[in-house]
């Protein structure tokens, strides 16, 4: 079953992303943000990154889940001129 929020077909996704308030223990946050820097991603971009890959190893990855949005500049060709 859908959550209201989410409209009622499976392929009709939500514009905006979710907004979530985090609280970490600062030594995590700063090691994780050193993590992100080495992989040249945001803090908040490395804490997606981690959570789908757990969740799909825990075999809890819903299907319909879209591919991580590209950060940064399209490549160049990709706009119209």
């Amino acid at each position: 079953m859908t959550a209201p929020s989410e409209g009622g077909s499976p392929e009709r996704r939500p514009q905006q992303r979710k907004q979530v308030l985090l609280r970490l223990d600062p030594s995590v946050y700063e090691a994780l943000a050193r993590w992100a820097g080495d992989e040249l991603r945001s803090a908040n971009a490395q804490i997606e990154f981690l959570l789908r890959r757990a969740l799909k190893e825990a075999g809890r990855l819903p299907g319909d889940t879209g591919p991580l949005p590209r950060r940064g500049r399209p490549p160049k060709g990709s706009e119209d001129t």
